[in-house]
C-alpha cells in the first residue's frame, strides 16, 4: 500500500501468522516498536458471547506470549545448541539472535480501538479488516502518536523440570518418553493444565498397575516441563543437556498440551500413523459412544465435501471414506515441547490433543484461562481429559511392551511422496506467477490499475524461476516406497515367527531409524533444525514446513539452496530406505 513503517511503531492484529513473526517483520522493515492486539473478529464477540456470558475474549482481555525468534532456535536464547546448565558458556544478550531488538507489547481490543481510530491513511483491504465498529485505516499523518515503554528483568532464573522414571524390566536402555508442560500464562487452566492432568492420570493408572506387580519391558520416562511458554526452555535445555543419551536410548517422545472437547488431533512421525489409528479405534468418544477414530473419520468426510474445501481436506476425506485406509496425522512444526526431540535430535515424536468443540481460544494466554472457564466452556465434566489419558496411556504402554516394532512405513512413504509432489506444484505455480507478473509490470498494468487518489506501492518483482533438479528426490522417494512396502509385507508375514533375539534386534534397528532423517548441516540459516522432513516454517512459526530445505528455498527464491537441499534431503531418505532394506533382510532371515 506504499506505507513505510521505518521509524514507526507498528500495530498488528493477532492471527494468520504466528505472533512472533509480526514484530520480527516490523523490525526487519525498520520499525522501532510493535503493539499486537486481539481483534474480536478472531476470538471475541464475532465468534461467541464474551465472558462471562460466553467463552470469547472480553474487550479488556489480551493475549500474552513469547515473541522470541523461535524459527531460528527455541530454548534459552543465550545457549543455542547446548544445555543451559550452571557452567554453560552463554552469549551476551545483545548477541542472541532470537531476542528481538525492538520493544513489543500485547494489548486488548478495547485499548486497540483508540489507536486504530487515530490512523487516518487509506482504508485497508478486506482481508485486513476485523470486527471492531470502526473503519480500519493504515498509516496517515504524524498526528497518530503513541509512546511505548517496556521494563524487563533480564536476570537468570532457574527452571524446574520434573522427571519420573520407571525402569524397564527387559530393555532398561530403551526409553519411552511422555511429556506435558506445567507452566502457564497466569492460571493456565486450558493451556497447559488440561493436558497435564491427563498425563498425571496416565501416571496414576500405571502406578496402580505397578502396585499389582506390573513392570514395563522398556523404561518409562514421564516429564513435566517448566518454562515452555517463554519458548520451550525446559524441554529444549533438558534435551540438549542429555542429547547423546537420548539419541542412544530414546524410542519415541509423546507430547500433550492443552486439551478440549471434540475430535482427536494427532501430528508427528508418520511411521507411527498406523499405531495412532489403532489406539484411536480402541478409545470411546465420551459424547457419541463410538470410537474416537470413527467420529474423526466422519468429521473428515464432512469437512472434505464442504463447499470451498482445500486439496488437503479433500484428500483426507477420500482416505476417511476408505475404511481400509488409516486416517492421516499431520506433520509437526513447533509450538510445544516435542520440537527439540524430533527436529533437533531426530527422535520419533507424536503430539496428541482433543478439540474443535470446546472453546479456549477466547481466553488463550490470558488471565481468563481459569478452572471456571475451562469447566464451563472447554471440557464440561472433564470427559475429554479422560479420553486423552486413555489415548496417551495406550500409546505409552503398547510401545513400552511391544515385542515387535509398531512402526509401519508405507504411510510414511506415501506421505513423503505427497510432499514431493507438492514441491513440484509449488515450483510450477511460482514460475507461472513470476512470468505473469513480469508481463503486467512491463505493460504498466499495476500503475494503470491503481486508484490515483490513494497511496500505492509498486509490487515486489518476482524473480524468474529456473527449473530445479528434483531428480534425486524422485529417486529417493521411489526407493523409499519400494523399501517400505517390502518391510511392511515381510513383517506382517514373518514378524510373529521371529526368535526373541531377532525381534529384539529388529526393534533396536527401528528405534534409531528416524534419526537418519537429520543432517548435521541443518536448515539454511538455522542449523539447530536438523530434520530435513519436518520443521517449523521460517515465516509460519508454529506451522509445519515439510521437506523444508527445498520448499523454503523455492518460496524464498534461494535457487541454489533448492538444488543443494534436493540432494541432501534425498540422501537422508536413501539412508532411511537402506535401513529399511536391512530390517527386511533381518526379518527374512538374513
Amino acid at each position: 500500500m506504499g506505507v513505510s513503517v521505518k521509524g514507526k511503531i507498528v500495530i498488528a492484529r493477532y492471527g494468520v501468522g504466528w505472533r512472533g513473526l509480526k514484530p520480527k517483520l516490523a523490525q526487519d522493515h525498520g520499525a522501532v516498536g510493535c503493539i499486537i492486539y486481539s481483534d474480536p473478529h478472531d476470538d471475541g464477540y464475532a465468534q461467541d458471547d464474551v465472558y462471562p456470558k460466553g467463552a470469547s475474549r472480553p474487550a479488556n482481555g489480551f493475549q500474552r506470549g513469547s515473541v522470541a525468534d523461535m524459527p531460528l532456535y527455541p530454548g534459552d536464547p543465550l545457549t543455542p545448541g547446548v544445555g543451559a546448565t550452571e557452567k554453560a558458556k552463554r552469549l551476551k544478550r545483545e548477541d542472541a539472535a532470537t531476542i528481538l531488538k525492538i520493544p513489543v507489547l500485547p494489548i486488548s481490543y478495547g485499548d486497540a480501538t483508540h489507536f486504530l481510530q487515530a490512523l487516518e491513511g487509506d482504508v485497508v483491504p478486506p482481508s485486513f479488516r476485523g470486527s471492531l465498529p470502526i473503519t480500519y485505516h493504515v498509516g496517515g499523518t504524524d498526528a497518530a502518536k503513541v509512546h511505548i515503554a517496556v521494563k524487563s528483568d533480564w536476570s537468570l532464573k532457574t527452571v524446574y523440570d520434573v522427571v519420573a522414571m520407571m525402569k524397564g524390566s527387559t530393555y532398561p536402555d530403551q526409553w519411552v518418553l511422555r511429556g506435558n508442560h506445567h507452566d502457564g500464562w497466569v492460571f493456565g487452566a486450558s493451556d497447559p493444565i488440561s493436558g497435564h492432568v491427563a498425563m498425571m492420570a496416565e501416571a496414576k493408572a500405571i502406578g496402580g498397575l505397578a502396585a499389582k506387580g506390573y513392570k514395563p519391558k522398556r523404561t518409562l520416562v514421564y516429564l513435566s516441563w517448566d518454562a515452555e511458554e517463554p519458548m520451550l526452555l525446559g524441554s529444549t535445555e533438558w534435551a540438549e543437556t542429555h542429547a547423546d543419551e537420548l539419541k542412544a536410548k530414546g524410542v519415541i517422545y509423546i507430547n500433550t498440551d492443552g486439551n478440549a472437547r471434540g475430535f482427536l488431533g494427532a501430528e508427528g512421525s508418520h511411521s507411527y500413523e498406523h499405531l495412532v489409528n489403532q489406539v484411536a479405534d480402541d478409545v470411546t468418544d465420551p459424547q457419541t459412544g463410538v470410537s474416537v477414530e470413527q467420529r474423526l473419520r466422519a468429521a473428515l468426510m464432512v469437512e472434505g465435501s464442504a463447499p470451498g474445501a482445500g486439496e488437503r481436506a479433500k484428500a483426507a476425506a477420500k482416505m476417511a471414506a476408505d475404511p481400509t485406509h488409516d486416517l492421516p496425522i499431520g506433520p509437526l512444526g513447533s509450538g510445544s515441547d516435542y520440537s527439540a526431540f524430533i527436529e533437533h535430535l531426530g527422535l520419533a515424536a507424536i503430539n496428541l490433543g482433543y478439540g474443535g468443540e470446546g472453546d479456549s481460544g477466547g481466553v488463550y494466554h490470558s488471565a481468563y484461562d481459569t478452572w471456571e472457564h475451562h469447566s464451563r466452556f472447554v471440557d464440561p465434566g472433564f470427559a475429554y481429559a479422560g479420553a486423552l489419558a486413555k489415548t496417551g496411556g495406550r500409546l505409552v504402554l503398547r510401545i513400552a511392551d511391544a515385542d515387535l516394532p509398531l512402526q509401519r512405513y508405507g504411510n510414511f512413504a506415501e506421505t513423503v511422496a505427497t510432499y514431493n509432489d507438492e514441491l513440484k506444484k509449488l515450483a510450477d505455480g511460482k514460475r507461472e506467477a513470476a512470468a505473469t507478473q513480469a508481463k503486467l509490470i512491463a505493460a504498466g498494468a499495476y500503475k494503470l490499475a491503481d486508484d490515483p487518489t490513494h497511496t500505492n506501492g509498486p509490487p515486489n518483482p518476482l524473480a524468474t524461476v529456473p527449473y530445479f533438479n528434483l531428480a534425486p528426490l524422485d529417486n529417493a522417494v521411489d526407493h523409499l516406497k519400494r523399501s517400505a512396502k517390502a518391510y511392511d509385507t515381510a513383517l506382517a508375514a514373518k514378524g510373529a515367527g521371529l526368535s526373541p533375539d531377532a525381534k529384539a534386534k529388529l526393534f533396536e534397528l527401528n528405534r534409531g531409524l528416524e534419526q537418519t532423517l537429520t543432517a548435521e548441516i541443518g536448515l539454511p540459516g538455522r542449523p539447530w533444525y536438523k530434520n530435513l522432513v519436518y520443521a517449523p516454517g521460517k515465516f509460519t512459526g508454529y506451522g509445519a514446513k515439510t521437506l523444508p530445505g527445498v520448499r523454503e528455498a523455492i518460496e524464498e527464491e534461494r535457487w541454489s539452496d533448492a538444488d543443494k537441499y534436493s540432494v541432501l534431503t534425498a540422501q537422508v531418505l536413501e539412508t532411511y530406505a537402506a535401513k529399511l532394506d536391512e530390517a527386511t533382510k533381518l526379518i527374512n532371515g538374513g
